[in-house]
């Protein structure tokens, strides 16, 4: 759906973006990730029309944002940062405008901006005049906007920025439905929401890629040991000691009181030691209560690959 290849911007000599490639499957929601200045915003400003870029070209639905400008546009969905909104207009009447910018006859006009107030719970606002509305709902008929027109592509730049925790959950839900039937691309810096609707993620930092991959893989290919989480109940000193002298283990740091311990065991990368461990602790028996493998978060991950932090 879409195919990024090479692509690079400079202002005057400065280097917003050098030589990004990727590409997105129809139906896939991905996250693009960065710290300000990496070039998030010049990708996605790109890839929407808004920008040329300085070399480099992509493809959206089989359409080039250089040569075929207008096909693209007409398939892509944008909410940028700052939604564009005429505060004067009823939800109605914006949406029907954008629907009219859009190309769209009266007869599927009417229909899509049903359709799209109807997505976004919006169907008790659509007489209401937008200035009169909370930041929560003009994001949403911000994504409205979007989507009038359905489009295959929605580029979504941090669609939960400034509104309430509930809100913040209903958009999230939103997005998720959006993926059944959109691609979507979505610009966060709140680094839980990537992991809670994003299957994959592209980091950007410094203007080039650093890494594609879901958050899971990133996550265990750069973690570097194996991680466990230990529940035993049994003496803390004699647990930590056994954990500690089997071969494959590099640290074993313990929480607990009296005859219960929550142990966070290190491994080296190469070795699967939960079998071996249930095994001691049955062996010895102590009760085994819990046992779960613990990654690198997202957050982690975005440090280890932006700030070069060994984590």
């Amino acid at each position: 759906m879409i195919e990024v290849e090479n692509l690079t911007k400079y202002y005057g000599r400065f280097m917003a973006i050098e030589d990004i490639s990727f590409s997105i499957k129809k139906g896939e929601i991905v996250g693009l990730l960065g710290p300000n200045a990496a070039g998030k915003t010049t990708t996605m400003r790109i890839l929407t029309g808004f920008l040329p870029p300085s070399s480099g070209t992509a493809r959206i639905a089989g359409y080039d944002i250089r040569d075929q400008s207008l096909e693209v546009r007409r398939r892509i969905g944008y909410l940028p940062e700052t939604v564009p909104l005429y505060t004067d207009m009823s939800i109605w009447a914006y949406l029907n405008y954008s629907a009219r910018l859009r190309g769209l006859s009266k007869a599927k006009r009417n229909e899509r901006v049903e359709a799209a107030i109807d997505l976004c719970h919006l169907q008790d606002y659509a007489d209401v005049q937008i200035g009169k509305l909370s930041k929560g709902f003009r994001q949403r008929v911000g994504i409205a906007q979007a989507l009038v027109h359905e489009p295959e592509v929605l580029i979504l730049d941090e669609p939960t920025i400034g509104i309430d925790p509930i809100q913040i959950k209903e958009t999230r839900q939103l997005i998720k439905r959006l993926g059944k039937d959109h691609t979507i691309i979505l610009s966060t810096h709140i680094l839980p929401e990537v992991s809670m609707v994003c299957q994959r993620v592209i980091i950007i930092n410094e203007g080039h890629i650093v890494a594609v991959d879901t958050p899971d893989n990133l996550s265990l290919r750069l973690g570097g040991s194996g991680r466990l989480q230990i529940d035993v109940r049994g003496p803390l000193q004699q647990v930590t000691v056994a954990l500690r002298r089997l071969a494959g283990v590099s640290e074993v740091v313990c929480e607990g009181q009296d005859n219960r311990g929550r142990y966070l065991v290190t491994c080296d990368a190469d070795k699967d030691l939960r079998e071996e461990i249930a095994a001691l602790v049955v062996r010895q028996g102590w009760g085994l209560l819990d046992m779960q493998t613990i990654g690198l978060t997202l957050e982690d991950v975005f440090l280890k690959l932006t700030l070069r932090e060994d984590l």
